[in-house]
């Protein structure tokens, strides 16, 4: 057999093309190649990946395990054959790089079948190795029916496991994007199922608010929700809690995040960022000349500050791939950033989040204002279904910040929306001047993101301010300093629930009810969902009063808030 060594050499010597390696071959790497191809046709370009698997889609993989994708090789639509018939990209799988030697230019490669060691040699690099679940160091971890999903072969894994064991009672530990739809998914198959967050409420991605609108919804749903608490220990039966409380488990579902593969780039001296990711300038480039980095393996940078940070997508990981495929081949292309925008469905709702949450905004500096916008996807009676839209944007600026989105119908359109205008760089109010798409099967005459904008230029520029649930006052009283809670919805709304210390004054009858109010203390105006109530602000404001406040989301932002906070003391 020739020593591939020598053929390497060989290669070297003659120079006659740009030899692009790239180290890894899901969605970054195979972007940065195949775009590299159309660019270069007389470009050699190789891939090394130590996976028996390449270019599948991670994000499908659950459906997979809830047999809504009856084949895995359906997530898995193209091989090393396709790489090399249509784009005469060679694809070497089951082949670890482990090790990068900048100063000559080679890498060193095991073949993981026959564990033979060679080198190869690079005109330019890209590392593309990825991400890896975080494992959780507690005992138990590695029994038999647990599992973490990241690749193909989990998912066989744990369908095959499912399959011969017929689980029932399964603990998945993380409530990310994976656990959650681990839950929809196992949910189908019948499991009963708990999640286990160590944060106080579910979703990283949400605010605590909004957050709450998924714990009530996977609590209807059969779910139990155990937050503020992690594992300390795993057996062959049961989860055991830092609490002390043992829960049944037959399977366990390991999903509390992703750290990028360093290791290979640290060790040639690649830098890292603050995230801990692979450090690369807007063209993703190392520290280290002809080397790159793309993918779920190197930092981002927010789009509308430039802060850098690390959350891994498939998405991103395309459009970084695809980036670094151009520049390598003498485009002047760069990355624009991203605003770290997510979707998934569990259990029949959809939660959508761009930008930054509340808190990332406060902690970053930002004067924040923020809205709760309860509205239909379209009319409800072509079956609208309520979609909860939180808006956070810049009082100085008004730019939007981050908007999050939980609902069950229309959640996509409205997120991609919110997208577009951020990296447009629109302000909140112009929202309003979309020319949106309408027809009563899609959508209201005016469009909730639309109803977003008014809100926030109301409050912006109309002096309609807002006021979130947690800033009410636990208890309004007759001291002068206290608010005033205006319930102005109808009296019988009021007598089967209001906020507390709320007095009763429906919008029909609040002219006559300001009457006897004193002009000096702050009001506080709600309704059900906030429109009535800044009806009833205009007319305070209108009426002389100055310090008028409406209620962000209305009763039903203040009732879904004091419910599970209620929940979580009860447990």
């Amino acid at each position: 057999m020739t020593d591939p060594h020598d053929l390497i050499e060989v290669q070297r010597e003659s120079k006659q093309r740009k030899r692009i390696i790239i180290i890894g071959g899901v969605a970054a790497g195979t972007s940065a190649a195949t775009k590299a191809r159309r660019n270069d046709e007389d470009a050699s370009i190789t891939i090394y990946d130590m996976d028996q698997h390449m270019s599948y889609s991670g994000c499908g993989l659950p459906y997979y395990i809830g047999d809504r994708v009856k084949n895995i090789d359906d997530l898995i639509p193209r091989g090393p054959d396709f790489f090399m018939k249509k784009y005469r990209v060679s694809v070497k799988l089951l082949h670890r790089v482990e090790q990068i030697l900048p100063n000559s230019k080679t890498i060193r490669i095991r073949n993981l079948i026959d564990n033979y060691e060679f080198e190869d040699y690079y005109d330019v690099l890209v590392i593309a190795t990825g991400a890896s679940p975080v494992p959780l160091p507690i005992e138990g971890f590695n029994l038999p029916h647990v599992f973490s999903l990241r690749n193909p072969s989990d998912a066989v894994a744990i369908k095959s496991f499912i399959s011969n064991n017929s689980p029932r009672n399964t603990v998945i530990v993380g409530t990310g994007f994976i656990g959650l739809e681990m839950a929809d998914n196992l949910a189908l198959l019948g499991h009963n199922i708990t999640l286990i967050e160590k944060r106080q409420k579910p979703c990283p991605p949400l605010d605590e608010d909004m957050a709450d609108y998924l714990s009530e919804h996977l609590r209807k749903n059969g779910i139990r929700l155990i937050t503020g608490t992690g594992v300390s220990l795993i057996s062959k039966n049961e989860v055991v809690t830092d609490h002390n409380e043992s829960i049944s488990a037959d399977l366990v579902i390991v999903a509390i995040g992703a750290r990028p593969n360093t290791s290979l780039a640290e060790s040639a001296g690649i830098r890292l960022g603050k995230t801990g990711a692979i450090a690369v300038d807007p063209q993703m480039r190392t520290n280290i000349p002809e080397i790159f980095a793309c993918g779920d393996c190197c930092e981002n940078y927010f789009t509308l500050n430039g802060e850098k940070f690390y959350r891994p997508l498939g998405s991103t990981a395309n459009k970084t791939g695809r980036i670094v495929g151009d520049v390598i081949t003498g485009s002047d292309d760069s990355h624009r950033g991203v605003l770290g925008t997510g979707i998934f469905e569990t259990l029949g709702m959809t939660i959508a989040s761009t930008g930054l949450k509340e808190s990332e905004a406060r902690d970053l500096g930002y004067n924040v204002i923020v809205s709760h916008n309860i509205k239909p996807n379209k009319p409800t009676y072509l079956g609208g279904k309520e979609m909860v839209i939180k808006t956070i944007a810049d009082v100085d600026t008004h730019q939007i910040l981050g908007v999050q989105i939980v609902g069950y119908e229309g959640v996509d359109k409205r997120i991609d929306i919110f997208v577009t205008a951020m990296t447009a760089r629109m302000k909140a109010e112009d929202l309003f001047h979309l020319d949106l798409a309408y027809a009563p099967p899609f959508s209201t005459t005016k469009d909730p993101v639309m109803y977003s904008g008014m809100i926030i230029a109301n409050a912006l520029k109309r002096n309609r301010r807002l006021i979130p649930v947690d800033a009410l006052s636990s208890k309004a009283s007759s001291d002068s300093s206290s608010p005033i809670i205006l319930d102005t919805r109808v009296t019988s709304q009021y007598d089967a629930g209001h906020v507390e210390g709320a007095i009763s004054a429906p919008h029909e009858s609040l002219r006559e009810v300001i009457k006897d109010l004193d002009h000096t203390r702050p009001i506080i105006t709600y309704c059900n969902k906030g429109t009535t109530g800044n009806a009833a602000q205009n007319i305070l404001l209108n009426k002389g009063f100055e310090n008028v406040y409406n209620l962000s989301g209305g009763y039903k932002q203040y009732k879904i808030q004091m419910d599970t906070d209620k929940h979580q003391q009860d447990k």
